[in-house]
């Protein structure tokens, strides 16, 4: 009787598939490390909100009744509708359990629940922050790429002077001198407000854009160093690679070999700072909301903080904290695809 012989898969494609699923442990394997590692993360941000701001001095009640004829009565009324009664583990667990179902509570100063508040003053910051962030990384790419091409030149000791200037200087300290030479002093914008009383309809977009004019100079004139720095770093890194010489070596184009093989390489590095950028937006800007009275999360969290607001700021502190993390996230996740170096 002749032998039967089995099928078997040939040798290469079987060495294929063995490490085609290799490949694909490890992905799932770090995609887990990484979620993972955010919800620590955030599940640490959800524990520090409660105490953190239970050491800040002062007293809700006291503050709130400050200057006006209220009883040691109606202020013990107060803490029981405010919680501040229970003891310290009832109310973390209820904190607990309301944060879980999206619930932080009702504010001490406005007497509303804290996410319609934070649902009223999102888009005012998104609008502001995120033009900021957006203007600031053009400006800073392009900067940075025209630096490190003409390394040396006056043109780049000039920008990189200028920028590293800006950087160092405090936000509310150049948003100060912005409003009295610009607002207070030359009178050509407002001094605070996000628009106008008696404006309405269409007329509210020019409106908008002119009250946006300084707090947005403010902030790009102090974040878009960071882009221009990192940019021409990585550029001037790559410059030096052998693919950059071999490319200049067969004729083509310095126009051509920047934009086809440096740049794409060289912007790599700023993929993870846009996307923490990014995560602030919710953030806001706390000093120059607060300076330029821009209605925003920002100058809502300086508010809470002076109470303190405890339910206010608890939320305002997670959902910063979360977006941030988020971004985060999203980067260590899209950065393997963007770079085959790094893909686990």
């Amino acid at each position: 009787m002749a032998d039967s012989a089995l099928p078997t898969a040939p040798v290469p494609q079987l060495a294929q598939s063995v490490r085609d699923r290799s490949g694909v442990r490890r992905r799932l394997r770090y995609y887990g490390e990484k979620l993972g590692g955010s919800l620590v993360s955030l599940f640490a941000v959800i524990l520090t909100s409660f105490f953190l701001f239970r050491i800040i001095p002062g007293d809700p009640v006291r503050t709130m009744t400050h200057g006006r004829p209220v009883s040691i009565e109606q202020q013990e009324q107060l803490r029981r509708e405010f919680g501040l009664d229970k003891p310290l583990a009832e109310q973390f667990w209820s904190y607990l359990t309301g944060v879980l179902r999206l619930d932080f509570g009702d504010s001490f100063q406005f007497n509303r629940p804290v996410t319609d508040l934070i649902g009223e003053r999102l888009w005012p910051t998104v609008l502001l922050v995120g033009t900021s962030v957006v203007i600031s990384a053009a400006l800073g790419l392009w900067l940075g790429v025209r630096g490190a091409w003409n390394h040396g030149s006056l043109s780049d000791r000039v920008n990189t002077g200028v920028a590293l200037t800006l950087w160092s200087v405090p936000s509310f300290w150049l948003g100060l001198i912005l409003i009295v030479i610009f607002a207070s002093g030359a009178g050509w914008f407002p001094t605070s407000g996000m628009e106008s009383t008696a404006v309405e309809g269409w007329e509210r977009i020019p409106d908008v854009a002119h009250h946006m004019v300084l707090p947005l100079v403010t902030l790009v004139a102090v974040v878009y160093a960071q882009y221009l720095m990192i940019m021409r770093s990585s550029l001037l890194d790559e410059m030096g690679s052998d693919y950059i010489v071999t490319a200049r070596a067969k004729g083509l184009r310095d126009l051509i070999v920047r934009r086809r093989h440096a740049v794409p390489n060289a912007l790599l590095p700023t993929v993870t700072l846009i996307f923490v950028n990014l995560g602030f937006v919710v953030f806001g800007a706390v000093l120059v909301e607060t300076i330029f009275s821009w209605p925003g999360l920002g100058q809502l969290f300086y508010s809470g903080l002076s109470v303190p607001d405890l339910p206010l700021v608890q939320g305002l502190f997670i959902l910063f904290s979360a977006a941030v993390i988020l971004m985060n996230l999203l980067a260590d996740l899209l950065y393997p695809i963007l770079d085959p170096r790094v893909r686990p």
